[in-house]
């Protein structure tokens, strides 16, 4: 077997790894070439079992290797383990292509509980991680590597219906094997997540580690209500007719005539369910349009939102920008109003309530540990608040599933509901005092008024938490920058950190939506696409530090900050050049064209003038288009109401 690319593990070496040590694993399947490959993420090494006209495996090796060390791969538990288990009992490669078809391309979904009944084998309870569900929003591994910035990203070099040549089947040993690179770097990504799901699996019993955030929800719950009611709780059965109404928690009151109109409305709705058995937001309400002082709201089953453009604020020695987020918002509706899944009863009230004030309790303890020093108790506190906070986030979007033990629909409704009603409270008294609210989003407001109100905005907001018993943490801005309100640079009064990952962090920025490098789901680089990410280092370099754009582009050395990914469904050309699926690209000088969809010819957007680049080179290509990302700068400086103009605006 030839692999002269990269370093084989003998035998001598394997029986020297530690037991439970970490190997990524990967499996390709041809009708003539069945491979598996282990990469051991202590050494680097790779161990490989291949069944071809030229080799045949070890079984009694590989099974050894199974059982010995934690298995970690993508996408593993539905393909790669059942396939595993049915070359171990000796199937030829036909047989195991027969297999793949079955799992791959069966209309209905192969579960490993289908495949064992199907093929009347079992699947051993490995110690494995799967890391799809611990990923967020379910993209392919080629995505995630991509966003990882992975040094070469590949497709299947050939069509799974082709069968090999020796040469071709030392291409896919090597794409095999660069797969497992990428399953490393997604998995050393993903350290924190899994980290904290093996101390949640200790502590509940429960194997957590290849669980998304909602599963690991349900199970937590789940094992914590069997505790209280003594018996394992069952999804409730809706009708997909229900219709739901919003019952108004007695402190909701407005003073305003079109408030109480609005208030009015909302109360007399009907909500029905959608697919998944989540409200809908009837089109009464959705169509609505808020006006309260200067701003305009509208709400939605997402939360409230203003619907700002393009606004710029600043704070000086007279004047404060405040930002008011409730504390644990969606929580405290719930344990305040004492609501519950109508099957689950107030055990779930119980349950609940202890992950809640466990998770601000040690949230408190943290902060107070690293402010007097002590790394180790700060560390402690905040594995606590960050394990229990996967729990209570990952539990709401289960209230509207269907599918799920704590389906509850009606409680849904009261906490979205609720909540954009009780905003809109806080918005209406602070605008009736002449406070100017410039921004409101689903758990907080942002205010502006000169610093001798302060006392009195206090005294506002003070009013509003007695009358509905929620607590605001405060954060002052020296600038707010909104394209509009989710998407947005807050600069922080406060300063930032100099330690941290990423450029807004350690310039004291608040990222929010196109502006930020992390997406929404896990505030994680892996649930958004890289795009020209030096432009965004530029803009805030600009803002907070007064850095002129050219400055910070030009001398950029990161190859990785210029690049832009994209997922392109069919598969993406480039001058007769097949891509893949993910597509990486910068802006090069005299570069023509664009990338194109391999189906239909259509471009792919924003890529006139994007030159390839699918493995990585170790320094900026000496053709980058500066200019290009420089003139992106400038765009968004004026999109975002930094810039007034675009006629009078200089480089520097």
């Amino acid at each position: 077997m030839k692999l002269d690319k990269i370093e084989i593990m003998n035998d001598e070496e394997l029986l020297q790894v530690p037991c439970g040590s970490v190997f990524a694993f990967d499996v390709e399947c041809y009708s003539n070439f069945f491979f598996i490959a282990f990469k051991c993420l202590e050494n680097g090494k790779f161990v490989t079992f291949e069944q071809s006209a030229d080799f045949s495996m070890n079984l009694q090796k590989l099974q050894w290797m199974m059982w010995r060390f934690c298995i970690v791969g993508f996408n593993t538990r539905n393909y790669d383990l059942p396939m595993i288990t049915l070359a171990s009992k000796g199937a030829t490669c036909n047989d195991l292509k027969k297999a793949s078809d079955y799992i791959i391309k069966s209309e209905a979904k192969i579960t490993p509980y289908t495949f064992e009944k199907h093929y009347g084998l079992k699947i051993g309870n490995f110690n494995h991680i799967d890391l799809i569900e611990v990923a967020p929003l379910m993209g392919s591994l080629k995505l995630y590597a991509g966003r990882l910035h992975c040094k070469t990203m590949q497709d299947l070099p050939y069509h799974e219906a082709h069968n090999l040549t020796k040469e071709e089947a030392e291409v896919v040993r090597l794409y095999c094997c660069n797969d497992l690179n990428n399953t490393e770097l997604l998995f050393n990504e993903l350290a924190s997540e899994i980290k904290l799901r093996v101390e949640m699996s200790e502590e509940y019993g429960i194997d957590l580690r290849s669980k998304s955030d909602a599963q690991v929800a349900e199970s937590v719950i789940n094992h914590e209500l069997q505790k209280v009611l003594g018996y394992a709780p069952k999804r409730p059965i809706l009708n997909d007719d229900t219709v739901l109404k919003y019952a108004a928690p007695e402190f909701i009151e407005f003073q305003t005539p079109v408030l109480k109109s609005i208030f009015e409305t909302i109360k007399n709705a009907s909500f029905y369910l959608d697919a998944l058995g989540s409200p809908i937001m009837p089109k009464e309400i959705e169509k609505l349009k808020v006006k309260i002082g200067n701003s305009v709201y509208k709400l939605g089953m997402g939360g409230l939102h203003s619907t700002e453009k393009s606004a710029h604020h600043e704070a000086t020695d007279e004047i404060i920008i405040a930002d008011n987020d409730v504390e644990s918002f969606y929580p405290r509706i719930i344990l305040n109003q004492r609501l519950y899944p109508q099957h689950l009863g107030e055990a779930f009230l119980q349950v609940y309530e202890k992950i809640v004030n466990t998770r601000i309790d040690a949230k408190k303890a943290a902060a107070s540990c690293k402010k007097s020093g002590d790394k180790e108790g700060a560390y402690r506190n905040k594995v606590v608040a960050d394990s229990l906070k996967i729990t209570i986030n990952g539990s709401f979007g289960k209230l509207g599933n269907k599918y799920s033990t704590l389906y509850a629909p009606q409680l849904m409704l009261q906490v979205t509901i609720t909540g954009q009603l009780v905003l809109l409270m806080l918005i209406e008294m602070l605008e009736l005092a002449a406070v100017e609210v410039i921004s409101g989003n689903t758990d907080g407001i942002v205010s502006k008024y000169h610093k001798s109100r302060h006392d009195e905005v206090r005294q506002i907001i003070a009013m509003w938490e007695s009358r509905t018993n929620f607590k605001t943490e405060e954060t002052r801005y020296s600038q707010l920058c909104s394209r509009d309100v989710n998407t947005y640079i807050a600069v922080k009064l406060e300063g930032g950190d100099p330690e941290a990952r990423f450029l807004d962090e350690k310039l004291g920025c608040k990222t929010k939506g196109a502006y930020s490098e992390r997406g929404s789901a896990l505030n994680s680089i892996l649930s958004k696409n890289p795009e020209t990410l030096i432009v965004m280092d530029a803009v805030l370099n600009k803002i907070v530090l007064n850095k002129p754009v050219e400055q910070t582009i030009r001398n950029c050395k990161d190859v990785r900050r210029f690049v832009s990914i994209k997922n392109v469904k069919g598969g993406g050309v480039k001058d007769c050049q097949y891509l893949g699926k993910v597509v990486r690209w910068y802006y090069a000088k005299d570069e023509y064209g664009c990338i194109q969809y391999l189906n239909n010819g259509n471009k792919v957007g924003k890529t006139d003038g994007a030159k390839p680049l699918m493995t990585l080179p170790d320094s900026v290509p000496s053709d980058i288009d500066f200019s290009w990302y420089e003139k992106a700068a400038i765009d968004i400086l004026e999109e975002c109401g930094y810039y007034k103009t675009s006629c009078t605006i200089p480089l520097f």
